[in-house]
């Protein structure tokens, strides 16, 4: 993994608040045979999908962790024009069904067994909301296209604070490698939409051979887009220099596309780094989203210091690589903490160029406990402290 090249200079007088006008990877693994993938993103779908189901044997003041209805998720007063790329996707044709009609049907088995078989995903539980505690993580096989998974606004996946609730890894030979160099590869691309994860928690500690951080969703190589959905107190491990991503982990993704993360919101995330959001070599944009009460809680920072576990730094997201960028538009992000720094954002970029952009956004007292370059925000790029670019947006 790539590192963090230098922590920056602890600037306490930053605190009375910075607002600008506008002005406007890793070596892959030996070679495999190639695969073929099944469908295509805009496949038609079958007029009778398949429904699946269970076998029937086998620092900062916090808020409220309640579980809000996804159509209340984001930043509802966000002015960011959302591309259609960002965008949820349609479900009308949809190619599996997880349960039958009643809360009973929806279980983990049935989640595990349609997120595997892949396609647009939606849940029939029943009229009210309903949460399914997974007791395995579910797994995109990377032979498939696209994996849409839909909560229509009432489905919860808990991941009762003892595993990740769902894993996507190109490089992973148990979920079929696809191609020969499976880091930056384009496909599978993995959307997750009106959907609730609270409680993951990924204990893998930092290791060359482990796909580690991600409490609610993993995702190396391919594509990722998650649109009006909650990320509720997920966490991974607390310590490691370049370990995070309490709600979500991505790495090498396809550099033809950000991760979208569209009118979400992350609360209540804890990590060594990026209390919310974590990544190395991807580009994110973010877009009328919600980050509050996320901590970055390892210590030592990266490369750690001597005698230290390593991390603590990003206490809502924490982004490391080369020649990538991030657009943080129409968001709120407030009451993030981070042990080292950057209490609201961390974004080192160790070979440029690459810039991190705040537009038509407010970050309000995140707390970074040892240095930043801005309030709450360690900005870097080869090797020099950098100012974010902050556009209509108020930073304090």
């Amino acid at each position: 993994m790539r590192s963090a090249a230098r922590a920056g200079q602890w600037l306490a007088g930053l605190s009375a608040g910075f607002a600008l006008a506008a002005c406007r990877a890793a070596p892959a693994p030996t070679a495999a045979p190639a695969v073929s993938f099944t469908g295509t993103p805009d496949a038609v779908r079958p007029a009778s999908p398949t429904t699946t189901t269970a076998p029937t044997t086998s620092p900062s003041p916090r808020a409220p962790a309640d579980v809000r209805p996804a159509a209340h998720y984001g930043n509802p007063a966000g002015t960011a024009v959302v591309p259609l790329a960002a965008r949820a996707v349609s479900t009308a044709h949809p190619d599996r069904v997880v349960g039958t009609g009643t809360p009973a049907s929806c279980t983990s088995a049935a989640v595990a067994a349609a997120v595997a078989a892949g396609g647009v995903i939606v849940f029939n539980c029943g009229p009210g909301p309903v949460t399914i505690t997974m007791t395995a993580t579910a797994k995109v096989v990377n032979t498939h296209l696209r994996t849409v998974l839909d909560g229509g606004g009432k489905v919860t996946l808990s991941g009762a604070g003892k595993l990740r609730i769902l894993y996507m890894n190109t490089c992973d030979a148990k979920q079929h490698w696809t191609t020969s160099n499976c880091w930056e590869q384009e496909w599978p691309q993995l959307v997750v939409q009106n959907l609730t994860f609270v409680n993951g928690y990924s204990p893998i500690r930092q290791a060359s051979n482990a796909a580690y951080g991600g409490g609610a969703i993993f995702d190396e190589g391919g594509q990722l887009k998650v649109a009006n959905s909650g990320f509720i107190n997920n966490k991974c491990y607390a310590y490691g220099p370049d370990l995070g991503g309490g709600a979500i982990r991505v790495l090498g993704l396809w550099p033809g596309s950000p991760a979208y993360i569209t009118q979400d919101t992350f609360r209540g995330g804890r990590c060594s780094n990026g209390g919310a959001l974590s990544s190395i070599d991807a580009k994110w944009d973010v877009f009328n989203s919600f980050f509050g009460n996320n901590d970055a809680i390892g210590w030592g920072q990266n490369p750690q210091q001597s005698g230290t576990p390593g991390g603590g730094s990003g206490g809502a997201i924490y982004t490391d690589g080369n020649s990538y960028s991030v657009l943080i538009d129409g968001t709120v992000i407030r009451y993030n903490n981070a042990r080292e720094g950057g209490g609201a954002v961390f974004f080192v970029v160790n070979n440029g160029p690459g810039t991190l952009t705040i537009e038509n956004s407010t970050l309000h007292q995140n707390l970074s406990g040892q240095f930043q370059d801005a309030p709450g925000i360690f900005d870097s790029v080869d090797g020099h402290d950098v100012p974010p670019v902050v556009i209509h947006s108020t930073v304090n």
